[in-house]
């Protein structure tokens, strides 16, 4: 005997979030005829049978299966079950994830069947050309909201934001009618995506002078990274203080939180500081792992990276591409040479990660610091791809440290082309050609970054109060 469709439907209700239940009832909703239009489920009312799909295509995208909920879909109009307002967002950010031609598809198709007129499809809408860096777009859908609400705004903001046109989302939200913390933290997070880190801490304070607003997860993490990509004077205190802020009011860090805060630290010189963060930690990913790993790696703490990395694997954490990074640049500071290319080795052999750019640039600088500068172009020369200007300034770098003026010079003359404004490459080239006392050439190069106004950046120190009290 069928199973009611009724009964059916609040049993997908009740396991909208069960991946293993979810496909069992679909299948029982199959085989009891429920989403065909014909004699046998004619007392079927048909918005049941179009609130059943609904419930399905929103199950299956929250199991991140866009595919699944777009063929829902087009066995929905197969069927003849007439979608509703209900029915789009869902399908809006399937197609989104899809495609991007699939959505500008569900957009004209959702002219058809007159639904452009609910403003939750068009926030919908707004979202989906965000995502797809269509600003135009999304402008031309907002202004089409007539009373567009806080999460219309937010979708703009967001859209604003990811196109670089932070100017327009600085407008946007003061001219908006209220803000939720959704709002303040597009912000933040846009000047911090945008590498406009100052802004961000700025438009955090503001945030918090507000008082209204309680920060979440995202806008922490955005403010936190800020402050660990500045070099600017206060940045250490502003990050404390965050952190500060974080302890009387979040009680236990999450997993992102915890990792923004080792990263932090890890980048202002303050591993102790990093440390007790990571000890803290009750829950940790292998983002936090590498970001701890990549701390002590930056810091000159080979022996430590090295023993973390083995504690992270002996705990079942299975290392993945950042990892590698942050090992081999270890193993680098270290000049140790045969773990290094071992560990590389291992990548694909024991952990099937293909190695990408960084692991390659890894490499040459791991035989370059050793001084093994003919072993790193013949490694270089045998990579799947041309070496890019990180590549080459790996091995720039190695041909300052151990003297190679020409190599440097020919190394270099290939920088500058690829890289004609970077202070960094006019100034190791000089240094070199000044180490093997040819004046003349570290005098032209200084010469052309004058002309071309442009100007070193200056170095700085910091001392950790706390550094003693590392746990090993």
């Amino acid at each position: 005997m069928p199973h009611s469709s009724k009964w059916l439907l609040q049993l997908l209700q009740r396991f909208l979030k069960n991946p293993i239940k979810i496909p069992q009832i679909h299948a029982l909703l199959l085989t009891d005829g429920h989403f065909f239009n014909k004699s046998q489920t004619s007392s079927n009312p048909k918005w049941v049978t179009t609130l059943l799909y609904n419930t399905l295509i929103r199950a299956y995208l929250t199991f991140n299966r866009p595919c699944s909920a777009l063929l829902l879909y087009t066995q929905m109009l197969s069927h003849h079950t007439k979608p509703n307002a209900h029915t789009f967002p869902s399908i809006i950010k399937s197609a989104t994830i899809s495609s991007p031609f699939l959505a500008k598809l569900i957009h004209a198709h959702a002219f058809k069947i007159g639904v452009l007129t609910d403003p939750f499809v068009l926030t919908s809408f707004v979202g989906s050309y965000a995502e797809l860096r269509e600003l135009g777009n999304a402008r031309k859908v907002f202004d089409e909201i007539t009373h567009p609400c806080i999460v219309a705004f937010n979708s703009m903001l967001d859209a604003f934001v990811k196109n670089g046109d932070l100017g327009s989302a600085v407008l946007m939200f003061r001219s908006m009618p209220e803000r939720d913390v959704v709002s303040w933290t597009s912000v933040v997070n846009g000047f911090w995506w945008n590498g406009r880190f100052l802004e961000a801490i700025w438009f955090f304070e503001m945030m918090m002078k507000n008082g209204s607003v309680k920060p979440n997860e995202a806008t922490y993490v955005s403010v936190l990274s800020s402050c660990a990509n500045l070099d600017a004077e206060g940045v250490l205190c502003r990050g404390k203080e965050v952190h500060a802020y974080i302890i009387r009011t979040e009680g236990e860090l999450s997993v992102f939180i915890g990792t923004a805060l080792i990263d932090f630290y890890g980048k202002m010189g303050l591993l102790g500081s990093a440390r007790i963060v990571f000890n803290q930690m009750k829950n940790r990913e292998v983002c936090t792992w590498n970001a701890m790993i990549s701390s002590f790696a930056s810091n000159n703490r080979e022996t430590e990276a090295l023993d973390l990395f083995a504690k992270m694997k002996v705990e079942g954490i299975h290392p993945n591409e950042v990892t590698f990074v942050a090992i081999l640049t270890a193993c680098a500071r270290g000049k140790l040479v045969e773990l290094g290319l071992q560990l590389f080795r291992s990548m694909s052999n024991d952990f099937s990660i293909v190695p990408i750019t960084e692991h390659y640039v890894c490499v040459v600088d791991l035989l370059g610091k050793a001084g093994l500068l003919k072993e790193a172009i013949k490694f270089m020369e045998s990579m799947p791809f041309e070496p890019d200007a990180s590549v080459l300034g790996a091995l720039l770098s190695a041909c300052k440290i151990h003297g190679a003026t020409e190599l440097g010079n020919e190394v270099g003359r290939r920088l500058l082309v690829m890289q004609p404004r970077h202070c960094g490459r006019y100034v190791t080239l000089a240094s070199i050609n000044a180490g093997a006392e040819k004046w003349n050439r570290a005098a032209v190069l200084r010469r052309v970054m004058a002309d071309a106004r442009i100007q070193k950046a200056p170095a700085y120190s910091r001392v950790d109060p706390m550094q003693n009290l590392c746990v090993p």
